[in-house]
This record gives structure tokens, C-alpha cells and sequence, in this order.
């Protein structure tokens, strides 16, 4: 039984696909390496090819016995989709029903889809259910809402069996210090925060502390990275067992502002984060966080760390990338 990643060399993906390997699962990697870096798949055997190309999806799942697919494979910054939504269109959207139709054609009909919290847009509860409207407020999460529903067909029409792991703010790096999330490619707050806190850029720009939460910060469910790589795990087990077609949230149930963010970070640095407030990014919701449930009962997960577990982790692993002078520059 071997299970094929898509977008293992990237953040979640490449933490994955170590804790497959630590299970001693056999696994492969597909991976264009356009944004992923080879040296995160830590050995791990890779195929480079584009998700789009159905013919070479198809060849390497022969070529590998695979039975089982993890999908990251997706461009993910809600900024860049807005400017430019035909890599979106193509990378997230084209390149599902390529990899489906891979798949398919070497008798593949296991995937677990690496899906967002995103396809909600601003939430009209909290905490956030599955059954919430689906509302996509920027061309990525319309691609995932997109992915969904195309796996979702492809499970109607041709018997595909599949997860949906619908996904709240990813976060932290291994808890042994070896694989993080590279601040260079990155817009998520906390590699931002880390920039800040180690001076490789100037002070953080907060976006809004005028929300009706208690600190007047953006309030979100930060949920560790590795956290996120033990539900996929617990995914494909239950595709395995037969289960029916899933989809669930992954998130804490917490949420986290973002001068709590800032403390924690204070704390494992020793010093404050230099940082300044800014206008509301337009459309931001004041507080986003998960119901987690079904997944509990479903998978038999739940977070198990907190977000100063997250930020202690991420600040070692940023860290450690300056002692060893990876992506490490200084503005004054």
C-alpha cells in the first residue's frame, strides 16, 4: 500500500509525509517544485511532475502501487489570487480534475483533500460548522470550494472515496526543529511575526485594532502544523476501514488574537515584537474559530497543542535558520 502526496516539498505537505514515514507507511512524492524545495522531502522519493498532466499522474501511480492520495498540491495565497487568478484557476482547479483523472485511469479511488477553513468567508456563528454556508470571499478559497466539489462529484460519478480536511490557520514547525514554514514564501502571520521578533524586517504591520474582541486584534484558531499532519494520517485509516465520504474541520476550537500572538512570542524571545498598527483589511472577519467535533468522532483526532506551543516551535525553527544562514537577511 503506498500513498502519493501531491505538494509534499511544501509546509504541511513535507510534515505529512514525515509523519507517514515515521509509521513506516510507503510513500511518494509528487511535487512540480515551482514553490516546494526538495530538501523538506528529507529523502523521501520524488516525482516531479505537474498535477495538471493526468497521463503522468497516471504513470507514476503504476509505477509506485499507489492506492492512496494526500492532495496539497494548491497555490494558497488570498492576495495573489485576486491579482492573478489564472494561476489559481489552472494550478487548484485544472489540477485537481487532472490528478483525478490520473487517479481514476490506474484504478485509483482513495484521496484525502487538503481543503480550508477559507471556503466559509465571514462567518455568520461561531464556532464554525460544517454545515456553514460555504461563501468564498477571494479567488483561493473559490478554488477550494471548487476542489470539493469536484472530488465530491468524481465521487458520484465514478466511485472515488474521499476526505475533506476543511483546515483553520496552520502554524508552528517540527517539534524537533527540523522542518518549518520559510518566511520568504510566505504571507501567514506568524513566519511574519518571527521576521519581526528576529530584525529581519522592519515592525510588524497589525491590521486592525479596532475589532469588538477583547484586545481590539484579529482573533483566529491557530492549529500546529503537526497537529494538521496526524489528522491526514488518521484520514487515510479511515478510508482504509471503508468509511463513507468525510468532510471535517481541523482547528482547536480556540481562538488566539493576535496581540496574544505577539506575548507568547515576547516570551520565547526575551524581548518585545516590534510592531505597529494599520488599517482592517477589507472583508476581514473580527473572529474565526472551529468546531472540531465531527472530526473527533469521525477520525478520532483533536489538537493536542496549544499556540505557545506553536509560536515556541516556530521561533526555534526561525532561529536556527539564522545560525545556519538560510533565507536570513537584516533591514535597519
Amino acid at each position: 500500500m503506498t500513498i502519493l502526496v501531491t505538494g509534499g516539498a511544501g509546509y504541511i505537505g513535507s510534515h505529512t509525509l514525515r509523519l507517514l514515514r515515521s509509521q513506516n507507511r510507503d510513500v511518494v512524492v509528487l511535487d512540480s517544485l515551482v514553490r516546494g524545495s526538495e530538501k523538506n522531502l528529507l529523502g523521501a522519493t520524488l516525482e516531479v511532475a505537474d498535477i495538471c498532466d493526468s497521463a503522468a499522474v497516471e504513470a507514476i501511480c503504476r509505477k509506485h502501487n499507489v492506492d492512496s492520495v494526500i492532495h496539497f498540491a494548491a497555490y494558497k495565497s488570498a492576495g495573489e489570487s485576486m491579482t492573478h487568478p489564472h494561476l489559481y484557476w489552472r494550478n487548484n482547479v485544472e489540477g485537481t480534475v487532472g490528478l483525478v483523472e490520473g487517479m481514476l485511469a490506474a484504478d485509483v479511488k482513495q484521496i484525502v483533500f487538503s481543503s480550508s477553513a477559507a471556503v466559509y468567508g465571514n462567518p455568520d456563528q461561531l464556532p464554525i460548522t460544517e454545515d456553514a454556508a460555504i461563501r468564498p470571499e477571494n479567488v483561493y478559497a473559490e478554488t477550494k470550494a471548487m476542489m470539493e466539489r469536484i472530488i465530491s462529484w468524481y465521487g458520484i460519478s465514478h466511485g472515488l472515496r474521499w476526505v475533506s480536511l476543511r483546515y483553520f490557520n496552520a502554524a508552528g514547525a517540527s517539534s524537533d526543529g527540523v522542518l518549518g514554514e520559510n518566511w520568504d514564501i510566505t504571507t501567514n502571520l506568524i513566519p511574519l511575526v518571527m521576521k519581526a521578533a528576529l530584525g529581519a524586517s522592519g515592525p510588524l504591520q497589525v491590521l486592525g485594532n479596532d475589532y469588538p474582541t477583547p484586545d481590539g486584534t484579529g482573533v483566529r484558531d491557530y492549529i500546529h502544523v503537526e497537529d494538521l499532519a496526524d489528522a491526514h494520517a488518521k484520514a487515510v485509516d479511515y478510508l482504509n476501514d471503508g468509511k463513507p465520504n468525510l468532510t471535517v474541520n481541523l482547528g482547536t476550537g480556540v481562538g488566539t488574537s493576535v496581540l496574544q500572538i505577539l506575548e507568547a512570542t515576547k516570551n520565547a524571545a526575551g524581548k518585545p515584537v516590534p510592531h505597529e498598527f494599520a488599517p482592517r483589511r477589507l472583508g476581514d472577519p473580527a473572529i474565526v474559530y472551529a468546531d472540531a467535533t465531527l472530526a473527533q468522532q469521525k477520525l478520532g483526532w483533536a489538537a493536542t497543542r496549544s499556540y505557545e506551543d506553536i509560536i515556541n516551535s516556530a521561533f526555534t525553527w526561525h532561529q536556527s535558520q539564522r545560525t545556519i544562514g538560510q533565507y536570513w537577511t537584516t533591514q535597519s
